[in-house]
């Protein structure tokens, strides 16, 4: 980098400042921690956007045209925009936005600033990149001893296929998930959407936690490997441990029309009946509940011969079930103990009167587009509790305010957008 570039890069006051620019957050749990945040699409967004609702000072370092996750769809409106992507907006409340081009000598000497005083470097790049970018382990280390560096990535930094590529349903698939889901007699099914990687970002922002305690306790930083196979195999932990203990393999299991714990279909929708079942069912409650006495017959006396007659059952009981209603139905079961769900729609699920009560979905106010209601606190604390106080960020909206804490001109930031570094 030529500082003969940035004459008013010399009048900067080096010591302990704000980094970070724009509205700094000043409450919450993790208030004071600052993070450096290279992460982009899903996982790694996830786990620094949990870290910056509960306090953290999150400075998201976007390459130039952005984080490819503004790309995502669904839009707001449906106005493809790299703006309005409802699944950015969502992953990166309460940080700011700098463009800054690592691939430069300028963008890398200026990230370098940055990581000075930061508490952590989080990012989810292939293994080898920070390395190819002068930012290996060892030359952080040498440069902020305190810094925790944490990555996410598909199969980690080590092993065979660190440097292979993956989808969400390969991540599915290679952790186990999707050996145990979908019908008996059909190929396998993984749930919907990027679940895996949310779940290896919950574990990213977990784990970075710990080590900022380490880091708080010792003045020592680390490393931190999260890998989204490893993410999706730990669910699998019932599975996997009856496997070790008892060489049992679990499956897709048979869903006969008679399993009492089926998914029926009522007049106004779904239910997911689950009356007990051996010892615990009572099967004359469950008749009287139903106000079916055609299931009063011997055929259905015990577990049995329920499985031997499993087809009559099943054709009764969708016969009873489509004469109910869901909401109805579920208040009913629950008065018997029972444990019945409900299928709700998105709208139904926004609306449901326990999440309602909890306050858990969010109208955050996005100063462009207006209000936008989010999922909330993935936990509730009393004393430091979660919080919105700023949308996702416009892609460089804290350049100036970030820059200048580290003593560029408006003059230098004018020269570093001419040479594409911001």
């Amino acid at each position: 980098m030529d500082f003969a570039l940035y004459p008013s890069r010399y009048a900067a006051r080096m010591g302990n400042r704000n980094l970070s620019g724009g509205c700094i957050l000043t409450s919450g749990a993790l208030a004071g921690v600052k993070i450096i945040d290279l992460t982009h699409h899903i996982a790694g967004p996830y786990a620094t956007k949990l870290l910056a609702d509960f306090g953290a000072d999150v400075l998201k370092i976007e390459r130039p045209g952005g984080d490819p996750a503004r790309r995502l769809p669904p839009f707001y409106h449906d106005e493809p925009d790299a703006e309005k992507s409802l699944p950015f907006l969502y992953l990166n409340t309460n940080k700011r936005s700098v463009i800054l081009n690592l691939k430069s000598e300028t963008g890398r000497a200026i990230l370098w600033d940055l990581l000075t005083d930061a508490d952590a470097l989080v990012e989810n790049f292939a293994p080898g990149v920070m390395a190819s970018l002068g930012l290996d382990e060892d030359t952080l280390r040498a440069h902020n001893p305190r810094l925790v560096a944490a990555s996410v990535s598909n199969f980690g930094q080590t092993g065979p296929w660190r440097d292979y590529r993956a989808t969400d349903m390969v991540e599915y698939a290679l952790g186990g998930l999707m050996y145990i889901f979908g019908a008996y007699d059909r190929e396998p099914l993984k749930h919907a959407l990027h679940q895996a990687q949310f779940k290896a970002g919950t574990n990213l922002a977990s784990a970075t936690l710990m080590a900022l305690y380490h880091q708080r306790l010792t003045g020592e930083g680390q490393r931190v490997d999260v890998s989204i196979q490893e993410s999706i195999a730990s669910a699998l932990r019932d599975v996997t441990n009856n496997y070790t203990y008892t060489g049992a393999v679990r499956r897709r299991q048979p869903n006969h029309t008679g399993d009492l714990t089926r998914l029926r279909a009522v007049s106004d929708g779904y239910v997911l009946p689950n009356p007990g079942i051996g010892a615990s069912l009572n099967w004359q409650i469950l008749v009287d509940f139903l106000e079916a006495p055609e299931l009063d017959d011997p055929r259905f006396d015990n577990a049995s011969v329920r499985l031997e007659n499993a087809e009559a059952l099943g054709d009764i009981l969708d016969e009873i079930f489509a004469t109910k209603r869901k909401q109805e139905i579920f208040y009913a079961a629950h008065q018997q103990r029972f444990i019945y769900g409900v299928i709700d729609s998105p709208e139904e699920t926004v609306d449901n009167p326990q999440i309602q009560a909890r306050g858990y979905y969010v109208p955050v106010e996005h100063p462009h587009l207006g209000e936008i209601t989010f999922p909330g606190a993935p936990f509730l604390m009393s004393d430091s509790p979660w919080e919105v106080q700023s949308a996702a960020p416009r892609l460089g909206e804290h350049n100036a305010a970030v820059l200048g804490e580290l003593g560029y001109s408006p003059q230098d930031l004018a020269y570093l957008r001419a040479s594409e570094v911001i």
